[in-house]
């Protein structure tokens, strides 16, 4: 039988652990047209902000999406302690395009914790991507803990 005790996390648990992880997933709705992507991003705990660096050509999927000002869900997630410990925090806001130029040192720093892949995968050519930086300041943001007893 297994048994789970699910916890919500605090806003600082809820911070520290999106501060710590790199990576999540990032969906996005256009009408009825649903679609999710894998990013890394740059969280900022002290304004509770998320820094993602979108890269994407002009005629892309990706960029349609984000044309429309959507609404946006960011998911994080850890599996650890061979599965018997789950992390997650949702959040959930209004993309908004950042211009480059506007960028104060703290926000640049946020944006170069952004990782790049180890990988990349292009249709086309480099010369046709753009970079855009956006910043998710999520109006819903939350965390759940939790641990699994395998009894046998």
């Amino acid at each position: 039988m297994v048994l789970a005790e699910e916890t919500a996390m605090s806003d600082s648990e809820t911070d520290a652990f999106l501060g710590e992880m790199e990576t999540g997933v990032l969906s996005l709705a256009k009408t009825d047209e649903p679609y999710a992507i894998p990013v890394s991003y740059g969280y900022d705990a002290d304004e509770r902000t998320v820094y993602l660096r979108l890269v994407s050509t002009p005629e892309s999927e990706k960029r349609q999406f984000l044309a429309s000002a959507p609404r946006a869900r960011l998911v994080v997630y850890e599996e650890a302690d061979g599965g018997t410990t789950y992390r997650s925090a949702v959040a959930a806001g209004t993309l908004e395009e950042i211009d480059p130029s506007t960028l104060s040192p703290e926000q640049i720093t946020q944006y170069g914790r952004a990782k790049r892949p180890l990988f990349e995968i292009w249709g086309g050519s480099k010369r046709d991507l753009d970079i855009q930086l956006y910043a998710l300041q999520p109006d819903e943001l939350s965390g759940r803990h939790t641990e699994i007893d395998r009894e046998e």
